[in-house]
Formats: C-alpha cells, sequence, structure tokens
C-alpha cells in the first residue's frame, strides 16, 4: 500500500558489490522486483568506484544498493556520487564500506543483518542441541565399531535436559538463539555488558558475568562483535574454568577466542568444539583441528547461503521500497551502535 502522504518514487539506484554476489542474490523475481522500486540498470554492477565507466551512472545516483564486496565508501568515492542519499546493504555488517565520511555526509544506512541472523541463528541452536546430545562422540564410535553400540551407554551422562547453555552477546542473533532455546528445557545464562537488567528479564535468562558463565555452562555460544575489548574474551583461564566435557560454539568471530588456548584443550579431549569461524579465518593446513574427533569445523557457512540469500535480497528490496515512498527504514543503521556491532 503506498504512502498516503507523497505517490512512489523509484530512487535512481546503482548495484556495488561482487559481480558474483550479484548473480547470487537475485534470481528473476528478485530482479524484477528491483526494477519494479528502483530505476536502475541491474546489468551494472560496480566493484570500483574510480571506474570511468561508471562515472555517469554514480554521478546520478540517488542509492546505492551494496553486498558483499562493495569497496568502501571513502570521501573520495562520495566525492563521484554528489546526489546520494542514502545505502541499502544486501547483507549483515555494514562495517567494511561505510565509513565516517558516510555519516558527516548525512547519508542514511540499512542493513539486511536482521534477515541474515537468522541462519546464524538455526545453526547454533543445532549446534547446541547436537553438543548436548554427544553427536560427534556418537557418531565417531559408531564409525570406528560398525557394529551395534548401546545407545545408554554412548551417550552416557549426556543430553538436553536441564543443560546450562551460556550466551556471550545479546546480538541480534544472541537474541534469536535464546529465542529458539526457549521451547526446549535448557537453563540460559547471558553476558553482555549493555543489556540493561529488565531486558535480561524480558528475554527469560539469567544474566551474569563471564566467569560464572564459563564455570557453569555446559555449552558456550558467542555472539559477541569484533572489538579491541572482546578479543579473547574466551582466553585460556575462561576456557580452563568451562567444566569437563563442555562445548564451544563460534559463529560470530574467530578472535573471540585464544586459538592456541582452545587448540590446546581440545587436542586434550577436555572440551568439544563447533566452529564456523576460527583466527585465522582460515586454520593453517597443520592445524589439528582439522582432523580432531571432538571438533566440528566449518568454513564460515552459519550465515546465509545458497535460497538464504533471497531473504536477505528481499528484506533489502523492502528497505529500498520504503524509501522510495518516504518511509523510515525498519532496520537502519546508526554511527553509534556500530561501535559496539558487529
Amino acid at each position: 500500500m503506498r504512502s498516503a502522504h507523497r505517490p512512489y518514487r523509484r530512487p535512481r539506484t546503482v548495484l556495488a558489490m561482487d559481480l558474483p554476489v550479484r548473480r547470487a542474490l537475485f534470481d528473476d523475481a528478485a530482479l524484477a522486483r528491483l526494477v519494479a522500486v528502483a530505476d536502475t540498470d541491474p546489468s551494472c554492477v560496480v566493484g570500483d568506484f574510480a571506474d570511468p565507466a561508471v562515472a555517469d551512472r554514480l554521478a546520478e545516483a540517488e542509492a546505492l544498493f551494496t553486498g558483499w564486496g562493495c569497496p568502501p565508501l571513502t570521501t573520495g568515492a562520495l566525492e563521484r556520487m554528489p546526489r546520494l542519499r542514502t545505502v541499502v546493504h544486501a547483507a549483515g555488517s555494514v562495517k567494511h564500506h561505510i565509513t565516517d565520511a558516510c555519516w558527516q555526509r548525512g547519508l542514511t544506512v540499512a542493513s539486511a543483518a536482521q534477515a541474515n541472523a537468522l541462519p546464524v541463528a538455526e545453526y547454533t541452536v543445532a549446534a547446541i542441541l547436537f553438543a548436548g546430545k554427544r553427536v560427534l562422540h556418537t557418531a565417531r564410535v559408531y564409525r570406528e565399531q560398525r557394529r551395534w553400540v548401546s545407545p545408554i551407554d554412548v551417550i552416557g551422562s549426556g543430553g538436553n535436559y536441564g543443560r546450562t547453555v551460556g550466551v556471550v552477546g545479546a546480538s541480534r542473533i544472541g537474541r534469536r538463539v535464546v529465542e529458539l532455546l526457549r521451547p526446549y528445557d535448557l537453563r540460559i545464562l547471558l553476558h553482555d555488558p549493555y543489556l540493561p537488567a529488565d531486558e535480561a528479564e524480558r528475554l527469560g535468562v539469567r544474566p551474569v558475568d563471564l566467569e560464572t558463565l564459563a564455570r557453569c555452562s555446559d555449552v558456550v555460544t558467542l555472539h559477541a562483535p569484533e572489538l579491541p575489548e572482546t578479543r579473547h574474551l574466551l582466553d585460556r583461564a575462561r576456557l580452563g574454568a568451562l567444566p569437563d566435557g563442555a562445548t564451544v560454539v563460534n559463529t560470530a568471530r574467530g578472535s573471540l577466542v585464544d586459538t592456541a588456548a582452545l587448540t590446546d584443550e581440545l587436542v586434550s579431549g577436555r572440551l568439544n568444539a563447533v566452529l564456523d569461524v576460527t583466527d585465522p579465518e582460515v586454520l593453517p593446513a597443520g592445524s589439528p583441528l582439522y582432523d580432531l574427533p571432538n571438533v566440528l569445523l566449518t568454513p564460515h557457512v552459519a550465515g546465509s547461503l545458497g535460497n538464504e540469500l533471497g531473504r536477505m535480497t528481499h528484506a533489502a528490496l523492502d528497505e529500498l521500497e520504503r524509501y522510495g515512498r518516504g518511509l523510515p527504514f525498519a532496520d537502519p543503521v546508526h554511527p553509534e551502535a556500530l561501535a559496539r556491532s558487529a
């Protein structure tokens, strides 16, 4: 339904991202919607703001529709876009391309971070439930023995009834994880220094300091941003405080964990881990984490991939359509929030 206070206006829009990303984000239906809500040429995908071939298009652009691979919007880049008023990002974090120059220019910014949070939370919940059920251990035993094994013996004290899950970070993803875990018989601890007490009560979690969370959790799952103060949140001391058999789940940023300390704990067999991100992002080929039976290592797949990309695309198109109607964004990005977000 169109805004009552002004007719819909298709903003002059340029796509800025890697070309393979554009192909992944837009199926035929999404392309049709794009050209319906924006005055744009979807075959023009900008990967370099200094490219003379796109100078005329950038000079006329009122909106940028960005994705992974968008170059940084520096002062020099913005000078080539004198009419630019807004940036809509069809992914999560905007830190790779939104600069201080954007805020100084007064641009509005929106992202599809909420849409991207959903598959990460789903991956996390699956990892938590599998960890409680000791799936890595039981699968290894079954694979090695290749005969009937006693489920009671192989599970041992495992199970998800009454387990304690420690959530680090009340981010979009952290909150969604809490929501998805609500139907299960789990105790949820949460650490976030910015979370008000009444908000913790609304979420149904017990707010605790990080030392208490580490000491009391059967599973610790990380959802904090990558900031100087969050580097090695799980350091050697906090990893050492985790109970024997606990599982570390990381779908946030590898730097939140001391990799060397975690590797020592995993090699010893005392802890388990489900790691979608590591530090470095790609571990050396000789890292023992690739082969340890108590580690599930995946190459940054928790976020939107495959048909999940369509959810992000349409969320971003929703925002572009709101802009064209003169309405505020549903999920705006604010400069003050970027200092403590992913």
